[in-house]
């Protein structure tokens, strides 16, 4: 995804397009009917006048560089993204959880994405988004200053191009809730979040999309497998070892509450994946399109290689199963999704399928960390995935849009690795220092006796069934 500003954009990776909506008129209105054939000449006047106005307009419209059908679509994707949180990744995780911890989880991921909604406003839009240095922005668009009501990003409003932006900003950090659920203080998860938003993403942001060294590079990240899920993946490893286990992990596993629940958020988030994906083409065009299809196409490929392995394993295919694969292969093509062509949508479908599963296995089985949800071994290690193998699958052999001219599938796979290793590396410093800065503020864990009774009655006072 090209989210940098207008003037550093590459061209020939956006296509855009027009949008027309055609509105029904019901047949309930008869008086009105009867006035418009009552005044015929004065309503054919006004009809007329209408379409002069309106047509005297389109110049000026053009002459701005908006797009009205970019505009409805990236209008339609900030909902869509925002959809994935709440109440899509929301219902996800806590349906994944036990019955005594499912408001915890919710008041989680709504806390959040009020609380990164404020500081992206605030501070953070700035910092990814503004001034010219290679590591950092800065904060010339403190408070959205500069931004109004006329202001352009490419062909969209910069308002909407912020808007759009935020909700990837509410997503990232919600996503490492799946790596402490059940155990971490609700304090904890502000404090951790908030400043985790302004110096981990905003620069990482910057680094890949606002015009910052990885951008200089050339990377490739078309919806965020690196900014999103890298990060998030990263964070959320760093958050299992420093947080610690659960009591009962090892030894034994406590199975999902409500498979339900979490397919109903799985289905949502998959749904709300088109707007994080087709929305990143910044525009209604044929980059949108190629984007929503191999999204679709990847995340179908990876639910059946995840249940087919689960079936040949264990002798049954589960539904957790099946839509964890979904969410493997919507991560896995992320990166990649504005670059590459439906054979490459297969085969990051099938990559991801297969790598994020044994991934699961070799961090929770072997490694012994309990992150919980695997927030690593799905959205980190699909996301590295994606973003290595974009560098082979955009190339047109594997029907992808090519690569940059004089540029080598080895030379950009060169780039795409430094630019993940700088990423985690960064990441993970960071996370390290804010969990201990949380600590430090009024620990990191809630007490023996709350994670035995639950979080939701002693953090919440709130039950999410009766009985819990």
């Amino acid at each position: 995804m090209h989210l940098m500003p207008a003037s550093t954009r590459r061209p020939d990776r956006f296509q855009r397009g027009d949008a027309v909506w055609w509105r029904a008129v019901g047949r309930g209105r008869i008086r009105r009917t009867n006035m418009l054939f009552q005044y015929p000449v004065r309503f054919a006047s006004f009809c007329g006048a209408f379409t002069l106005f309106a047509f005297s307009a389109l110049p000026a419209l053009a002459a701005d560089g908006l797009d009205t059908g970019d505009t409805a679509w990236i209008l339609t994707a900030t909902a869509l993204v925002l959809f994935m949180t709440l109440p899509g990744l929301a219902l996800f995780y806590a349906g994944l959880v036990q019955a005594k911890n499912v408001v915890s989880v919710l008041m989680h991921h709504f806390a959040i994405a009020c609380l990164m909604s404020i500081l992206w406003v605030v501070a953070a839009y700035s910092l990814a988004f503004s001034g010219d240095g290679a590591w950092f922005g800065n904060l010339d668009k403190m408070f959205m200053a500069g931004v109004g009501i006329d202001s352009l990003s490419g062909s969209i409003p910069e308002t909407l191009f912020a808007a759009f932006q935020m909700t990837f900003a509410v997503i990232t950090p919600a996503l490492v809730i799946g790596a402490y659920v059940e155990r971490m203080k609700f304090s904890a998860v502000l404090i951790f979040s908030a400043l985790w938003l302004l110096f981990v993403y905003a620069p990482v942001t910057h680094w890949v999309w606002g015009g910052g060294i990885m951008a200089g590079w050339g990377v490739m990240d078309f919806a965020g497998g690196i900014v999103v899920h890298a990060t998030a993946g990263t964070a959320a490893l760093v958050c299992a070892v420093m947080v610690g286990r659960r009591r009962s992990f090892p030894d034994s596993t406590t199975p999902p509450h409500s498979p339900i629940l979490t397919m109903v958020g799985a289905s949502m988030l998959w749904v709300g994946w088109f707007g994080f994906n087709g929305g990143s083409a910044l525009g209604a065009g044929g980059s949108a399109g190629m984007a929503l299809l191999v999204t679709h196409i990847a995340a179908a490929t990876a639910s059946l290689v995840w249940m087919l392995v689960e079936w040949l394993r264990f002798g049954r295919p589960s539904l957790v199963g099946i839509v964890t694969g979904m969410v493997a292969g919507l991560a896995t093509v992320t990166p990649a999704s504005g670059y590459i062509g439906v054979p490459g949508g297969l085969i990051l479908g099938l990559v991801g399928g297969f790598g994020c599963y044994y991934a699961v296995d070799i961090i929770r089985g072997k490694l012994k960390i309990d992150d919980s949800l695997d927030v690593f071994a799905v959205h980190g290690v699909g996301g590295i995935l994606g973003s290595l193998l974009v560098a082979f699958l955009a190339t047109p052999v594997f029907g992808g849009l090519g690569l940059a001219d004089g540029i080598s599938a080895s030379a950009q796979f060169m780039v795409q690795l430094q630019s993940v290793v700088v990423t985690v590396i960064w990441t993970a410093v960071a996370s390290a220092i804010i969990l201990m800065i949380a600590r430090a503020t009024g620990g990191l864990r809630v007490d023996e006796q709350t994670e035995v009774d639950g979080l939701d009655l002693a953090e919440h006072g709130e039950r999410g069934y009766p009985g819990s």
